[in-house]
């Protein structure tokens, strides 16, 4: 794929601090696909504000969906066409492992994970944070997870099967 070839996919702005390893991590995508995706000929130099294609997830803007985390409310919000079609009660992390605020994508799901996930897993595009379920459904509305946003288990199920990967997560 070369870059100008592509249309209606996701594309990242490099941030400070980040290396073209961190954004494959981040996005869970094999380093040597990003580099053959960008055409890059030295993966150590990437620049402030370059833009890196980010293969396998479409454009957000292409996406109907988006969703909305409301930290001091405890409320995630999922949205069509802009209009708020369901809000759901959700637990966020604690005061040492606070979910980070920012815009992310959901880059991939993975349904009965395992351990305190829950019934589903739903990575975001900030490498160990997600969107899942719980097993222990007492800790929703409150601030006690190690960053990542915990929703009852049969929540997590239904915006899961609603939303595709790609989906913008807006977190504040």
């Amino acid at each position: 794929m070369i870059a100008d070839e592509v249309v209606n996919v996701l594309i990242h702005s490099v941030k400070k601090g980040e290396t073209l390893w961190s954004i494959s991590e981040d996005y869970r995508v094999p380093l040597s696909n990003l580099i053959l995706t960008n055409n890059i000929t030295n993966p150590n130099m990437i620049m402030i504000g370059q833009q890196i294609i980010i293969p396998g997830l479409p454009d957000p803007n292409t996406i109907p969906y988006q969703i909305k985390v409301f930290l001091g409310r405890k409320k995630l919000q999922l949205l069509k066409n802009n209009v708020l079609i369901k809000e759901y009660p959700i637990a966020i992390g604690r005061i040492l492992h606070a979910t980070p605020s920012g815009s992310y994508v959901v880059v991939n799901r993975q349904p009965n994970p395992g351990g305190p996930f829950g019934s589903m897993w739903l990575s975001l595009s900030k490498k160990h944070y997600g969107i899942h379920g719980t097993n222990n459904p007492s800790s929703i509305g409150k601030a006690v997870s190690l960053g990542c946003i915990r929703m009852y288990n049969a929540d997590v199920l239904e915006l899961a099967s609603t939303i595709p990967n790609g989906t913008l997560v807006n977190i504040n």
